[in-house]
């Protein structure tokens, strides 16, 4: 998400995505993420999470994560359709077209026996299983599927990983659950209305092997606590009269106010309820989110972004042909120039007489001299930066890959493929693969000297 700031969740979820793709592939190339993130400081969790991050920017995961985040706003609104038209249905289900006298109790049993049977569902899962219940699996299948990115493979199992430790997974889909119930039941309200307003319906029960005193009896604790709220509620004499094929003309309202209040108290507001407990523990658990250090992983990171010892003054003496800038010649903040050379022949002269303020980092021929070198350049970051190459060297990958790190580690940079020496003569293909390399770098490159560039910041 390059033009949205990365929420403390966000940071956390792409951290463990990191790790788990590592779980599955191997360990990445995180030798300038280390770095990186040994710059920046911080505790072990902020180390890692540095390393992590810089690795997801690297590796596209950040991207990846806006495009499941797309997949997800696309599945929920999928979701949200679908909700309103099972709640539409639900109603025109429940009523009919007012043709024939509508059965109170079965089409009580319409509106509410999937929410109920769902509902049991979902609290069987939250105690048996832990999870948020097959829609909150939906919506995380959907937004994969949505997201169309083949990096995006680790993200939800990473979302459930960072949430299981606070056992927020359960909350935070059943937040999706309840919400979507919440919009069907909402729906099949205003279905239930719209058609109660606009047709003329008679409500009867019926049964054979029932008793007339078990209807009334349940009507009445059913509409007990709507009523509470103002719902209307028939009378013994009305429920009775109900019972034949025809209805009665005047316990209309009566059944119709009862079989609103009870979908509204039965149906919409336990919903809504768990809804709004699901949101509350999502919010509440969310700010305790953090890494679980105890994973392998983590514990294997500790000894790479924190070693357990450093040596204080000279480690090794340094190589004759490197040598860091002086005290007048540090470069701090995006002040400051430097030349730097990649494996340069003996046979060359080196350094070149360079302008003043123009720091020399000499010639990098081993992986400790570049170690060195970038540990400094991240500390102090040079404002231009000039590589020199030798072209008559192959552009390998190895080489290719310093000279991007090298690049990122400065405000601006340039390479330098050096004149042959005399009497020898540069390879037009060799040259051609520096020239297609550098381009798919995005660096700027030429034969001609920079120093010019390098000391003034213009040709």
């Amino acid at each position: 998400m390059p033009h949205t700031p990365l929420t403390p969740l966000d940071r956390l979820w792409l951290t463990e995505a990191v790790r788990l793709r590592e779980e599955h592939a191997g360990p990445l190339e995180d030798a300038e993420a280390n770095r990186q993130a040994r710059t920046l400081g911080g505790d072990l969790p902020a180390l890692i999470e540095s390393r992590a991050l810089w690795l997801a920017r690297r590796d596209g995961l950040v991207d990846a994560l806006r495009h499941w985040r797309q997949g997800a706003r696309l599945a929920g609104l999928g979701l949200v359709l679908l909700a309103l038209m099972t709640g539409a249905g639900l109603g025109l289900a429940a009523l009919g077209d007012g043709q024939r006298p509508v059965n109170v109790f079965w089409a009580l049993g319409s509106l509410l026996g999937l929410n109920l049977l769902t509902l049991i569902g979902w609290v069987l899962g939250l105690l048996l299983a832990g999870d948020g219940g097959a829609l909150g699996r939906l919506w995380l299948w959907l937004s994969e599927k949505l997201a169309r990115d083949a990096r995006a493979a680790q993200l939800a199992p990473a979302l459930l990983s960072v949430m299981h430790q606070r056992r927020l997974g359960r909350w935070v889909l059943g937040l999706g659950v309840h919400g979507l119930w919440t919009l069907a039941m909402s729906s099949a309200l205003v279905t239930l209305l719209a058609l109660l307003a606009t047709r003329r319906y008679g409500f009867v029960w019926e049964t054979t092997i029932l008793g007339e005193a078990t209807f009334i009896s349940l009507t009445q604790a059913l509409g007990a606590f709507p009523a509470l709220l103002g719902f209307s509620l028939p009378d013994i004499e009305q429920i009775r009269a109900s019972g034949g094929t025809g209805g009665v003309e005047s316990a209309r309202q009566a059944w119709a106010g009862w079989l609103v209040g009870v979908v509204l108290i039965y149906g919409l507001l336990p919903r809504l309820l768990l809804a709004l407990l699901c949101l509350w523990r999502w919010r509440r658990g969310r700010k305790a989110l953090q890494l679980d250090l105890q994973l392998p992983a983590y514990r294997l990171l500790r000894e790479r972004l924190q070693p357990p010892s450093e040596r204080l003054g000279v480690n090794d003496e340094a190589p004759s042909q490197l040598h860091l800038p002086t005290a007048g010649n540090h470069l701090a903040g995006d002040e400051g120039a430097l030349l730097v050379a990649i494996e340069l022949d003996d046979s060359r002269p080196w350094p070149p007489v360079l302008p003043t303020g123009v720091a020399d980092a000499g010639i990098l021929d081993d992986r400790e001299q570049r170690r060195r070198l970038l540990e400094q350049m991240s500390r102090f970051v040079p404002a231009r930066l000039v590589i020199a190459c030798d072209p008559l060297r192959s552009p390998d990958r190895g080489t290719l890959a310093l000279i991007g790190e090298l690049s990122r580690c400065a405000g601006s940079t340039r390479v330098w493929l050096l004149q042959a020496p005399a009497g020898q003569a540069l390879d037009s293909d060799r040259l051609n693969d520096w020239h297609q390399a550098l381009d798919a770098l995005g660096l700027p490159h030429a034969s001609t000297s920079p120093l010019t560039w390098l000391e003034t910041g213009h040709d």
